[in-house]
């Protein structure tokens, strides 16, 4: 990517298009954006500032670091992990490999999420010192999923009726979600747990069954749902992210059923839990649903491009 003379090459457009044809190449799936926001990151502009200059050269410090970026993401590694962020859901949220890459799906989770929170709040007059609404992310990662849902909540004023707790096997995945939560400000509207799924949780903000365990109101979660077979064949920036994150087992749902065999006691009388699936799992996840929350009713909800996405299961309330 040696600028070249006179011809437009050591131009941000030039350089641009030339790193878009080796990632293309390198097997990238949207070369051009990346390309794009690499380009921002060397630049320390964002992609509409890069779109808006393609004529200007590029310094000779920046077209350098770019062309590191360029041989990183030819790599596999994701653009993400490189610009040390990742867009979601209106955020600007710290992502690097502690944790998977949030995508642009999940926010349909997200959505929804705070549409049942709002109803809940607003369907009847809450009298004054009535419990918060207890929302549970659990394998929070990014903590995108419960900071995005805080966050909205905020603009709505609605955050301090709820108080949510992220949840997550990874050490270091919790801390990176606890950075997110600091750097949005809504860490005081939020408790972090080191566990695999529900285990140990007890104490703190939620409210506790009679067995001792915490019970919430709304279950989010966006658990590794990859059947094991194909994470061999997955993207070469997959290879990147935490396996933990992504192997669901055979057939994708094994982490899923052992998060409904716990729903019973961890989720309260009209209760809602709302779990990302892949897109071949919209028949198998309500199979699961019968046999392991019998009676409770669960539902697919589809994705934009007419996929099963979302999973909403419910616990009847007698």
């Amino acid at each position: 990517m040696t600028p070249g003379s006179g011809d437009g090459r050591s131009t941000v457009a030039g350089l641009v298009a030339i790193a878009s044809g080796r990632l293309l190449e390198a097997g990238s799936t949207s070369a051009r954006l990346d390309a794009e926001l690499l380009m921002g990151h060397a630049l320390g502009i964002d992609r509409t500032g890069v779109i808006a200059h393609g004529a200007s050269p590029v310094p000779a410090p920046a077209a350098a670091a770019f062309e590191g970026f360029v041989v990183r993401r030819e790599a596999g590694e994701p653009v993400a992990y490189i610009r040390g962020t990742r867009e979601f859901h209106g955020l600007a949220l710290a992502a690097d490999a502690r944790a998977l890459v949030p995508r642009p799906e999940t926010e349909q989770l997200v959505d929804e999420a705070v549409a049942e929170i709002a109803r809940r709040l607003t369907s009847s007059p809450r009298s004054p010192g009535a419990a918060p609404v207890r929302v549970v992310d659990v394998g929070t990662g990014t903590g995108a999923i419960a900071v995005a849902v805080v966050s909205a909540l905020r603009r709505r004023r609605m955050d301090q009726a709820v108080h949510v707790t992220a949840v997550d096997i990874s050490a270091d995945a919790l801390a990176l979600a606890m950075e997110n939560a600091v750097a949005h400000g809504v860490a005081d509207r939020m408790a972090f747990h080191r566990g695999d799924l529900f285990d140990g949780l007890g104490d703190g903000a939620e409210a506790l069954d009679g067995a001792g365990g915490a019970r919430f109101d709304v279950v989010c979660a966006n658990l590794p749902y990859v059947t094991t077979g194909a994470i061999a064949g997955l993207a070469k920036d997959l290879a990147f992210e935490p396996v933990l994150a992504l192997d669901g087992g055979p057939d994708g749902l094994d982490v899923i059923r052992r998060l409904l065999d716990q729903l019973p006691s961890r989720l309260v009388p009209g209760g809602v839990a709302l779990l990302e699936i892949g897109h071949d799992q919209g028949e198998s996840i309500l199979a699961a649903c019968a046999q392991h929350v019998p009676g409770w009713p669960a539902s697919v909800a589809a994705d934009l491009a007419g996929l099963p996405r979302l999973a909403r299961v419910e616990r009847p309330v007698s």
